[in-house]
């Protein structure tokens, strides 16, 4: 999962780069430290703010007295918050030829193949309830956490507490320390709470309060277990897109060949992203797929087509005479995952490969 994330899941990293921990610089030590300095107080006295908010939230006592006492800050987690890329507009952009390389490689596309087969028949229904594609769903599962093979085994509630006490994103991470002990109180295990370092939990690596509004019970035991149950992951998964707006029966995009004259300045787009505008920055004007094959833009050949009529941006990742994608507003849909542009191409490439079986 990329590192340039959604405001709505800014921490929710994938394990397939975080989870399994980044090398730590030599400088980590001391940067970890530092916390101290930057941090309100010490630990123990951010507890106690701990306590009163939760008491405020309703939390139950009984749960508050078996998470927040026994708390201490994790030094690996401050450090691995601390290496994070910081998204400046100045950072250069890598190529995505090399990331589609990785995350659209034989081993995420032939397990997704396997998955797809295996779980049809599941699959298939929660498709014919949501509206979101089977092999969409399977692929955000490969490109999460590898079909549950990396998913995180930091304590979820330290690694929050930590990052909300070190006070970068304190209002962000504070939530959702909060949020853990509330799914405590609904009946989720403490040991169930692993994840990763960032605390994005089992297969689809959702953030305590995306698991409280979004998790489903997919194969009807009376909880929406993410960490060990499939159904459950999936069936969440498809709803996390429903609630974000997948239109069902569009298209997330297709690969295009743009002709060398086309005016690129003549098709930028006029409207101001209100968020995640690095991404959405990248994106054209909205045109119909008609529009776009009447300047030239024509499509690959592989992977799905879209309809004339569909409204599209286009965006060439690597620049002009490389690959590009028209996309769709589902698409977009994809971003509200992770916001992302690497992230959301693997996702709908993994999903056409997956299907193309």
């Amino acid at each position: 999962m990329s590192l340039f994330l959604s405001p709505i899941r800014v921490a929710l990293i994938g394990a397939s780069l975080l989870v399994g921990g980044l090398a730590l610089r030599p400088t980590d030590a001391v940067q970890a430290q530092q916390v101290a300095v930057d941090a309100v107080g010490s630990f123990e006295d951010y507890k106690q703010t701990l306590i009163r908010r939760a008491q405020a939230e309703g939390v139950r006592q009984a749960t508050i007295n078996a998470v927040i006492p026994g708390l201490i800050p994790n030094q690996r987690v401050i450090s691995l918050d601390r290496n994070q890329p910081d998204g400046s507009p100045n950072r250069p952009i890598p190529d995505f030829a090399p990331y589609r390389r990785s995350h659209v490689d034989a081993a995420r596309i032939n397990g997704g193949q396997a998955k797809y087969r295996e779980l049809r028949p599941f699959l298939e229904k929660v498709e014919r309830e949501t509206g979101v594609p089977e092999a969409i769903m399977i692929s955000i599962y490969g490109n999460e956490t590898h079909y549950g093979r990396v998913t995180g085994n930091y304590d979820v509630p330290e690694a929050l507490a930590t990052l909300a006490w070190e006070g970068r994103r304190r209002a962000l991470f504070e939530g959702e320390f909060i949020a853990t002990l509330k799914m405590m109180d609904r009946g989720v295990p403490r040991y169930k709470l692993k994840g990763s370092w960032a605390g994005a939990m089992g297969y689809p690596q959702f953030l305590p309060s995306v698991y409280i509004r979004l998790a489903r019970d997919g194969d009807g035991d009376g909880m929406a277990d993410i960490w060990a149950s499939e159904a459950d992951a999936l069936a969440s998964i498809a709803n996390y897109f429903r609630n974000s707006g997948w239109r069902p029966g569009m298209e997330w995009g297709m690969e295009v060949i743009v002709p060398a004259g086309l005016d690129r300045a003549a098709i930028v787009s006029r409207q101001m992203p209100t968020r995640c505008a690095r991404v959405f920055g990248r994106h054209s004007m909205w045109k119909s797929v008609g529009e776009w094959k009447a300047l030239g833009v024509r499509p690959l050949g592989t992977g799905k087509s879209l309809k004339d009529s569909d409204l599209a941006t286009l965006l060439e990742p690597d620049g002009p005479k490389s690959t590009g994608f028209l996309l769709t507003g589902n698409y977009r849909v994809i971003l509200d995952y992770n916001c992302s542009n690497f992230y959301g191409l693997a996702v709908g490439l993994l999903s056409d490969a997956v299907e193309s079986q």
